[in-house]
């Protein structure tokens, strides 16, 4: 039994009666063995195990919790407890009630919401502010939908960026017209899988006897009201203030802070016994995050008695002299690579890190910043894939032509639609067997001079100047040629996409798709124009060695997506997992690089936590836009809490490549690492700093 493995604070917790249960788990105190455990009692009391609910921030912290259970339990009553993400429960519900889900990801639907954005135009508006560009747009309509739950968007952003109140009416025009074709083609986002999950949880009693949340502190309002719409009798919720990383993505502080409110008849619980760190450690993170205000008292108790390490501060004169100088110490180090973990608040210290290690040789995986499946070229790979299994699906068509010459987001979107039509609904009828009895598929915009659309007629052209191509007979009479702004690469594309799906309409199994997809000339294209833009110089010349070696990174990659295919024989299974489970894979071995948020919930014995200078570490600029001080020391806290053996901390005077002097983090004062001198009264004067 679970249970009888906690010590007293983590089994009074999972014990708690039937109810309102916040448990407050510091850094390494065994939050999820407490979880576990919770799990353990709720099945002795007789709950049935499909009767609970597990909430976790990663489909792989509820894979990891749902083995130990069945450790206990066996695997059969474990795989039946509803464990995962926000999002895959609820997906999993919307298929058994609505049969296809369409889930679409972000960097999809930025495609689309461009091909609307594009259509508009913000010059006829004297305004001194400039319009947000479209990704960006994406991105403040997305977090307006995580955490305003009243608000029409237009009144929103006109009182959130009163600047922006003259944009507001064109602003929420796009916003409208994108969820109408989101609707008209079926797609559904991670945000619309929670709220037609709430709307489904409203209207139906879910069955679920207790909700367990895990990393409570990270729930944002849409999530907050998708617990309340579920209505469980009992609830028992996780999370530590003091880690509370992700305003950014919309998580709302408040939400954990106001529990006792929300629910007046709550009981809160206190892990404070840390078993991770050294007390060296973790009386650095207590005098560094007890600058924030204490929203519930308490205080991380040590159990780890031997001697211990202080943790150290490496100062170096020069940014990159930071970089090798850490690399080199890690080459020295008795420790083993993979308890070996270099944390960052920014992307670019990563950058110089690890090719500083790889310089000596020594392996590291990375974690933030651009992963495997962000990099476009597995993004364009899978857009091809998604057009073989749902040819209904917009965005990948008009996300692919962003590496076809000559061809933009509304470009692609028009051709798209026109093929549609050609095939009466289906864009690869269209593609094959156009109506010969319509001769000009392309139709004429709507103009409306208040809300910034402009007209713009797609006119004819002759399908005869690309004659000379060489193109397949039975593609030279399709009317799509006729888009007068086509031009030859563009028309070679298209045919390229003709002939490649002509191909894969007898393929049933993913690993030859996969092949057939990555040796295709259409996917050429896309080798062709990362590798030439990635080889370029500062000058505009192309380093043709780095172009090649260019290539062989991404056909590498290619190799991988063929490895992670084989299991699968169905082409729908393994596209939804490469959507669903693409943020739970990772790649390489030796020393762990992380960034801040990717390094929540795990441990190394020994840590470097690098660039704490003002402005990277707090680092103003994410600051100004939707951070704080506060979450800035959370992240703080969370990077030194990982280290259970050793800690150093380190920053740079200055960068002879920007020639840019630094000052030392105002963590660095706080933690009592140096006095708090000239510099940090200067910093205190200019209000960076608030002194307590």
């Amino acid at each position: 039994m679970p249970l009888s493995r906690l010590n007293e604070q983590q089994y009074t917790a999972a014990t708690a009666p039937y109810g309102r249960n916040l448990i407050i788990a510091s850094a390494g105190t065994g939050k999820t063995s407490t979880i576990v455990g919770r799990i353990g009692h709720l099945l002795s009391l007789n709950i049935k195990p499909e009767e609970i609910m597990l909430l976790t921030f990663t489909n792989k912290a509820a894979q990891e919790m749902v083995e130990r259970v069945a450790a206990y339990f066996g695997r059969e009553i474990a795989s039946k407890i509803d464990a995962g993400t926000f999002h895959a429960i609820s997906y999993r519900w919307l298929k058994r009630k609505e049969g296809k889900v369409v889930l679409k990801q972000p960097r999809e639907l930025k495609t689309l919401f461009r091909s609307v954005y594009e259509k508009r135009t913000f010059s006829h508006i004297d305004c001194a502010t400039s319009a947000y560009g479209a990704n960006y747009l994406y991105d403040v309509y997305s977090f307006y939908q995580n955490t305003e739950l009243s608000t029409h968007f237009e009144e929103w952003i006109s009182v959130r960026q009163d600047e922006h109140a003259v944009y507001a009416a064109i602003y929420a025009d796009i916003v409208d017209e994108f969820e109408m074709l989101k609707k008209e083609y079926g797609f559904v986002n991670f945000n619309d899988l929670l709220l037609r999950m709430r709307e489904l949880a409203l209207e139906n009693d879910l069955g679920y006897k207790e909700i367990l949340i895990d990393e409570y502190q990270d729930t944002n309002a849409l999530q907050g009201t998708l617990i309340d719409a579920m209505k469980p009798p009992s609830l028992f919720c996780v999370g530590d203030y003091d880690q509370s990383i992700y305003a950014f993505n919309g998580a709302d502080i408040s939400i954990i802070g106001s529990f006792e409110t929300h629910y007046p008849d709550a009981r809160i619980y206190t892990l404070n016994k840390n078993y991770r760190s050294t007390v060296p450690i973790l009386s650095l993170a207590n005098t560094v995050i007890a600058y924030n205000e204490r929203i519930y008292p308490k205080a991380l108790e040590v159990t780890r008695e031997h001697a211990a390490h202080s943790p150290r501060l490496l100062i170096y004169d020069e940014l990159f002299e930071q970089y090798h100088g850490i690399a080199q110490m890690i080459a020295d180090s008795a420790t083993p690579r993979e308890e070996i973990a270099v944390i960052f608040r920014n992307n670019a210290s990563a950058d110089g890190i690890e090719a500083s290690l790889r310089e000596l040789g020594i392996a590291c995986r990375r974690r933030g910043g651009i992963g495997f499946f962000d990099s476009k070229e597995v993004k364009a790979l899978l857009d091809i894939y998604t057009l073989l299994v749902n040819e209904s699906d917009m965005m990948a068509f008009i996300h692919l032509f962003d590496y076809a010459k000559g061809v933009g987001s509304a470009i692609a979107k028009e051709l798209f639609v026109a093929l549609q039509k050609l095939g009466h609904g289906s864009f690869l009828r269209g593609l094959y067997t156009p109506d010969p009895s319509i001769s000009n598929p392309f139709e004429k915009r709507r103009l409306n001079h208040q809300l910034g659309l402009f007209d713009d007629f797609a006119e004819l052209g002759s399908a005869g100047r690309f004659a000379k191509l060489g193109m397949d007979p039975n593609f030279m009479g399709n009317p799509i040629l006729q888009h007068a702004k086509l031009t030859k690469d563009s028309a070679v594309y298209l045919h390229d996409l003709f002939t490649l799906f002509r191909q894969l309409r007898d393929i049933k199994e993913p690993k030859a798709a996969v092949q057939k997809i990555a040796l295709s000339n259409l996917y050429g294209h896309v080798i062709e124009h990362l590798s030439h833009r990635r080889a370029m110089t500062e000058n505009g010349a192309v380093d043709e060695r780095a172009k090649t070696e260019s290539q062989e990174r991404i056909r590498r990659k290619c190799t991988v997506l063929f490895e992670l295919s084989r299991p699968y024989k169905e082409h729908e299974r393994f596209l939804n997992a490469m959507v669903l489970g693409s943020q739970d894979l990772t790649q390489g071995e030796g020393v762990h690089l992380l960034s801040i948020h990717a390094s929540k919930g795990l441990e190394y014995q020994e840590v470097y936590v690098i660039d704490l200078m003002d402005g990277r570490f707090p680092n103003r600029k994410l600051m100004s836009r939707s951070g704080s001080i506060e979450e800035e020391r959370r992240l703080f806290y969370v990077s030194v809490t990982r280290a259970k053996d050793r800690l150093f901390l380190s920053y740079a005077k200055y960068d002879k490549i920007k020639k840019t002097n630094f000052v030392p983090s105002q963590f660095v004062f706080e933690a009592g690492l140096i006095p708090k001198d000239e510099t940090y009264a200067a910093l205190v004067a200019k209000g960076a700093v608030e002194e307590i």
